[in-house]
C-alpha cells in the first residue's frame, strides 16, 4: 500500500448536477439543452431512426416475405398420435375433430412421419407425406387421399 493508492471514502461518491439551479451551477438558464430547437423543448423527442429527413433505412431496403392466411387453417399430425384410433377405423376431419387433435378452425390436414403407427388405418380426405404414406401401408393400411 502506497500513499498515492490512499483515498478519502468521502470523494468517492459524485455529486448530482443541479440542472436549472442559476448562474453558479454552470446549467443555469437553459439547463444544458441550448438555444431553441425541438430537442430544447419538453417532450422533443426524435425517434432512434431519424435521418434528419432523409428516407430512413427501414423505408429504403426492399420489402420481403409473406405470410399465408392458409396457415391458420391448417395442421399437422404426426403419425404416432394416429394409435388413439382403433384398428380398420376410417380418419378423416371429423374424426380428428372429436378426440381434440385438431381445433374446429382447422380445414386442412398433414400427417407426417414422426413416430410410427401399430395397427392398420383408413385416411381419407387428409395431405400424406410419402415416408407417412410407406408407413401405413406397411402396417397394412389405406390412403384415398389428397395429393400433395
Amino acid at each position: 500500500m502506497y500513499l498515492n493508492s490512499l483515498s478519502n471514502a468521502m470523494y468517492l461518491k459524485k455529486t448530482k448536477k443541479r440542472i436549472c439551479r442559476g448562474i453558479g451551477s454552470g446549467l443555469g438558464k437553459t439547463g444544458g439543452r441550448g438555444h431553441k430547437g425541438q430537442k430544447s423543448r419538453s417532450g422533443g423527442k426524435i425517434r432512434n431512426s431519424f435521418e434528419g429527413g432523409q428516407t430512413p433505412l427501414y423505408r429504403r431496403i426492399p420489402k420481403f416475405g409473406f405470410v399465408s392466411k392458409k396457415k391458420k387453417i391448417t395442421d399437422e399430425i404426426r403419425l404416432f398420435e394416429l394409435n388413439v384410433f382403433p384398428s380398420k377405423k376410417i380418419i378423416n376431419l371429423e374424426a380428428l375433430r372429436k378426440i381434440n387433435l385438431i381445433k374446429k378452425s382447422i380445414k386442412y390436414v398433414k400427417i407426417i412421419k414422426i413416430g410410427c403407427i401399430n395397427q392398420p388405418i383408413v385416411i381419407s380426405g387428409l395431405f400424406v407425406t410419402k415416408g407417412a404414406r410407406l408407413c401405413i401401408e406397411l402396417v397394412g393400411g389405406t390412403v384415398k387421399t389428397l395429393k400433395k
